[in-house]
């Protein structure tokens, strides 16, 4: 039998509440409607701002150098060699169409590594600047870490390109002993996944030659049949640690090196689970497990959905509260009258001694930046990839698709447009926020407006985007592929600037329909009501549902009695 050394994973708890809350869901070519690959990220973050980072590409000179900054904190960690060539990398997605995103798992404090020099932020973005395809980007992290070190704690990543989704997981060594363990996992064709804030690769087959690699044989990675990668000490190192004493065959990445506890299920795994719910109908069988009740039956890393996905139906995802199941945020007493869906932080807390959580949703008020990246493996690479990006909550925001091959980021979410603690009225951070903010005072009535205009604008721009792949594929057919670059950078800037400037026109919209607690009237053409005189007709004021008095009455008494 396997023995785990008994200790707490305080940093897992932390994690489902801090800055690195964050969510993956990932979708195979087999599994989406037309051959695409999706995945999500969601930067959850109090102390995050949302923008779009870029990095061109060069061609850098001998011996050049490149200083490594915690990604989190702005720390200086060291230097490394820079690539002779690198790409085009806009956000989480570069010229090649390979897609990298993370959530934080945390796990075992001990193994923190203070001499490492690549955080997990520095590994993604450098790798997407030297890798082509998501094997070459594996084995990239893979020798970043052995080389350099690993700063960060444990971290979930997906890696996708127009053809693959693997997930790799990997946690450093401790101080002393550089480099890291890791396992990656191919995700099987026509099967959807996710991470969120927990580690989620258990037992994997060992070094077979075929399906499965040790890091001694790395180069073998390109055989296409191979499915499972891994660090060739990560269960050596478990035994030399005293982790583990079981048999090889035994050992559980998860288990060894970031044990699952009521944290990371309920705030964790739970919206993997919400995932899996809406689009498989067989997973009410690991409620239990996502609740945090019965944490011996765990999700699998992967399974079939009932049928397959659209672009709309990932991003909807994204937007996610529970609703519709027994955990959905709307509908107890701490949603208020206007059914909110959030719960503000803390998320644990306790009444008279007994402790009490609000749950952990995929989508959070405290996002900084998200997205759906699309690859498209029957494009060129200029088209092939799209990031669909957006910046705030997800749930009433709303997604723009930024070209992989795009060189120019948009003024609305241009680095040093504004900072967290700096408005600018041409960020579109700030002009989301504002909305979004309405919503959170009357989100019953105010984010059916949002919705609607965000479903419309989304479906929108996934037709549009068709008449610009055509023009860019006949651009690229007639060897002008900087001229197809070009007008693909100006497509993504100039519909993220149209989207701003429709956002502050709902804003100004919400703003006078819905102060002061009424909702104003209005013509069968949307414009609100005068009367024949020219003044503004009554405004409705809606009741709070009968739930709502019930609470007042049950709270108040009969202080607020009317006397007979």
């Amino acid at each position: 039998m396997k023995k785990l050394l008994l200790f707490t994973v305080a940093y897992l708890t932390l994690a489902a509440g801090s800055a690195y809350a964050c969510t993956n869901l990932l979708v195979t070519k087999g599994a989406s409607k037309d051959g695409s690959i999706f995945v999500t990220y969601s930067a959850d973050s109090h102390q995050l701002y949302g923008e779009l980072y870029h990095w061109a590409a060069a061609k850098n000179k001998a011996n050049a150098m490149r200083l490594i900054k915690e990604w989190d904190t702005g720390k200086p960690l060291g230097q490394i060699k820079e690539a002779p060539e690198i790409y085009n990398v806009i956000g989480n997605i570069n010229e090649h169409s390979l897609v990298i995103a993370e959530t934080t798992f945390g796990g075992r404090e001990e193994l923190s590594d203070p001499a490492g020099i690549m955080d997990y932020g520095s590994l993604i973005y450098v790798t997407l600047s030297r890798a082509k395809n998501a094997r070459e980007a594996i084995k990239t992290m893979a020798e970043l870490v052995a080389e350099y070190g690993y700063y960060s704690s444990g971290e979930s990543f997906s890696i996708a390109d127009a053809n693959e989704v693997w997930i790799l997981e990997m946690i450093s060594k401790g101080p002393n002993n550089k480099g890291a363990v890791w396992v990656a996992v191919r995700i099987p064709d026509g099967y959807i996944s996710g991470h969120a804030n927990q580690a989620r690769i258990q037992t994997f087959p060992l070094e077979n030659g075929n399906t499965s690699i040790s890091s001694k044989n790395l180069d073998k990675i390109f055989n296409s049949e191979v499915e499972f990668v891994y660090a060739a000490d990560v269960i050596s190192f478990a035994r030399e640690m005293k982790y583990f004493d079981g048999e090889d065959t035994e050992f559980s990445f998860s288990d060894i090196y970031a044990p699952v506890d009521f944290g990371g299920a309920r705030y964790c795994d739970s919206r993997v689970w919400s995932f899996f719910n809406r689009f498989n109908s067989t997973m009410g069988e690991y409620f239990d497990y996502a609740k945090g009740i019965d944490l011996s039956k765990r999700m699998p890393l992967y399974i079939k959905p009932d049928h397959k996905l659209d672009m709309h139906d990932v991003a909807n995802m994204m937007r996610d509260h529970f609703e519709g199941t027994e955990l959905d945020m709307t509908q107890d007493i701490g949603a208020g009258p206007h059914k909110i869906p959030y719960r503000w932080r803390p998320m644990s807390w306790k009444y008279n001694g007994i402790s009490f959580v609000h749950e952990r949703a995929i989508a959070t008020q405290q996002t900084g930046w998200w997205f759906v990246a699309q690859t498209r493996s029957w494009l060129p690479n200029p088209i092939g990839g799209i990031l669909w990006f957006g910046v705030d909550d997800a749930a009433t925001s709303c997604l723009t698709p930024i070209y992989c091959s795009a060189n120019v980021v948009p003024e609305v979410f241009k680095v040093g447009n504004g900072d967290l603690l700096t408005y600018s009225e041409t960020a579109a951070f700030w002009t989301f926020t504002r909305v979004t903010h309405q919503a959170y005072l009357r989100y019953d009535l105010v984010s059916a407006e949002i919705i609607k205009v965000q479903q419309e604008w989304e479906k929108s721009q996934a037709e549009k985007v068709k008449s610009i792949d055509a023009k860019a594929a006949e651009l690229i057919n007639k060897k002008k592929e900087k001229d197809a670059v070009k007008l693909l950078t100006d497509y993504s800037v100039n519909t993220a600037q149209e989207l701003v400037r429709k956002w502050k026109q709902l804003d100004n919209y919400l703003f006078v329909k819905y102060m002061d607690g009424n909702v104003k009237k209005q013509n069968p053409d949307g414009s609100f009501m005068y009367n024949e005189y020219g003044v503004p007709v009554m405004p409705v004021q809606p009741l709070y549902p009968e739930s709502w008095y019930k609470a007042i009455v049950y709270d108040a008494g009969d202080k607020l009695k009317e006397p007979k």
